[in-house]
C-alpha cells in the first residue's frame, strides 16, 4: 500500500498542531506496510519510524527511518547458509590437521577416563538438586558454520526458557549489541548446584567428548549458538573457520566479564595468529584462571 504525498503532507500539518511541544514522534509501522514520501520507499517489516516535524509553513515532514528491530529477522537456516558460503568463498580450511588430532584424541580420552568418577558424583548432585537431566545437550555452530551436538553438565533450571522467556529472544538492536553480555553474576536461571559448577568450570568436563569426536578442539573460540549467527557478518564469519574449543583466548582474557563484541574480536585475533605453542600457553593459563575463578559465573 502506498500513501499519497499530498495526503501525507496534509496529515503532517494537522499533526503538527498536536505535537507543538515535541520535536519528533516514534511510530511503530505494522507488518508489510510500505510508506512512500518524496520518492523514498520505507521497507517492509516491523520498524520504528521517527518523524521530525519542521517549522516551515508547508508542514514538510522530514522522515528518518530507524531500524529498531525486524520481527522478520534473517532465518537461522539463511544465516547458516550465509556463513557457510562466506567461509567457502574465503577458502577456509574445515579439516583439523592430523598432527593436532594426534594430540587431542589421547588427551581427551585420558581426561574422560580420569574424570569419570568426578563426573558421576557431579551427575548425582545435579539429579538430587533440581528436577531434570544431569547432562545438557544443545546445537552449537562448529567449523565451517555447521551444527554439532554440544554437551555439558546442566547448570540451569530445566524450565528456564519457560520461566524467563525474555532471556531467549535473541533479537537486539545496534545499541543493545554494543553492551551485550551473555553472562551475569546473578543469573536467576542458574541452579544452586549450577552456580558452583560454573565457578569451578566443572560443568565443562563433558566437552572432552566433543573433542574426542572431533567437533571441538582443546583450544579455540567457544562454540556459538545458532540464534546469534545473524549478527555475524563479513570478516566476523572467519571465527567459524576453526573448530570451537574447550577453552580459548576469550576465556583467559576476561571470560564472563567480556561483552559479545569483545569476545568476537578476541576470537578473530586468535584465528589470525593461532599456533601450536600459543595453544599450549592458552591451556596453561586456563589452569591458572580456573584456580583463581576469574570471570567464572
Amino acid at each position: 500500500m502506498a500513501v499519497d504525498n499530498g495526503l501525507l503532507r496534509s496529515a503532517a500539518v494537522s499533526s503538527k498542531k498536536f505535537f507543538t511541544s515535541f520535536h519528533s514522534v516514534s511510530i511503530l509501522l505494522p507488518p508489510s506496510l510500505i510508506w512512500t514520501a518524496e520518492g523514498k520507499h520505507y521497507a517492509w517489516g516491523h520498524f520504528v519510524m521517527k518523524a521530525d516535524f519542521s517549522s516551515d509553513d508547508a508542514g514538510v515532514v522530514q522522515t528518518d527511518l530507524l531500524e529498531r528491530r525486524r520481527v522478520s529477522e534473517e532465518s537461522l537456516l539463511e544465516a547458516e547458509k550465509r556463513v557457510i558460503s562466506t567461509l567457502q568463498a574465503s577458502g577456509a580450511n574445515q579439516l583439523a590437521s592430523l598432527a593436532t588430532r594426534l594430540v587431542e584424541i589421547p588427551v581427551a580420552l585420558i581426561a574422560l577416563i580420569v574424570t569419570t568418577p568426578i563426573m558421576i558424583v557431579i551427575a548425582i548432585i545435579i539429579k538430587r538438586g533440581t528436577p531434570g537431566p544431569a547432562l545438557f545437550f544443545q546445537d552449537r555452530i562448529g567449523v565451517g558454520g555447521r551444527r554439532f551436538r554440544f554437551v555439558k553438565f546442566r547448570t540451569l533450571f530445566v524450565d528456564a526458557r519457560q520461566r524467563f522467556p525474555e532471556w531467549y529472544r535473541y533479537q537486539y538492536d545496534q545499541e543493545e549489541m554494543r553492551s551485550l553480555k551473555f553472562k551475569v553474576e546473578q543469573d536467576p536461571r542458574v541452579t544452586p548446584q549450577g552456580n558452583w559448577l560454573r565457578k569451578t568450570s566443572l560443568d565443562e568436563l563433558p566437552n572432552f567428548w566433543n573433542v574426542l569426536t572431533g567437533d571441538m578442539a582443546l583450544v579455540g573460540p567457544r562454540p556459538e549458538i545458532p540464534e546469534m549467527l545473524r549478527y555475524y557478518k563479513g570478516q566476523n564469519c572467519k571465527k567459524f573457520s576453526v573448530r570451537p574449543g574447550v577453552t580459548g583466548m576469550a576465556q583467559i582474557s576476561g571470560r564472563g566479564r567480556l561483552r559479545f563484541r569483545d569476545t568476537v574480536s578476541i576470537d578473530l585475533k586468535y584465528v589470525r595468529t593461532r599456533s601450536f605453542w600459543k595453544d599450549i600457553r592458552v591451556l596453561l593459563k586456563t589452569l591458572k584462571m580456573i584456580l583463581l575463578r576469574d570471570g567464572a559465573f
